[in-house]
């Protein structure tokens, strides 16, 4: 489990909001985490040009962070496999697969890297996860 692993690390403070944000999107708590986000934030998921983001320039602010929750995130039931992580300054890089179980029964398997970056606070400044779009289409059974 993500967890766990995440809770054997150095506790930091982007570990901390990454902790927060597979904990609230597994157990699809949407006023948890929309409340982890800085007003100003930025969500790049995934970073660049794809149908989730065809302008490649990332959802800014609460009310496009709120959207995407509601059009993407909450339109299935997401896990998280996280195998590596690493936090330095205030960020935190985690390495792992999000599998993704639609309505329809569909479920499709994702291999990226997340980045998460917060203020003093420990809110999130910003969210980028690396990944490939085309792959994640190709996983969908």
């Amino acid at each position: 489990m993500s967890l766990k692993y995440l809770q054997s690390k150095r506790e930091h403070p982007a570990r901390t909001a990454a902790m927060k944000s597979i904990q609230a999107v597994e157990s699809k708590d949407r006023a948890a985490w929309l409340a982890m986000w800085r007003e100003d934030g930025l969500l790049q998921d995934p970073v660049g040009v794809s149908p989730l983001d065809p302008e490649g320039q990332g959802h800014q602010g609460i009310e496009a962070i709120t959207a995407f929750y509601d059009n993407v995130i909450a339109q299935g039931d997401v896990r998280f496999f996280i195998r590596e992580s690493f936090a330095a300054g205030n960020e935190c890089a985690n390495v792992g697969t999000i599998t993704t179980r639609g309505a329809d029964g569909s479920v499709a398997r994702c291999e990226l890297v997340m980045l998460y970056c917060v203020d003093d606070e420990g809110k999130v400044k910003s969210l980028r996860a690396f990944w490939e779009f085309d792959d994640l289409m190709e996983t969908y059974f």
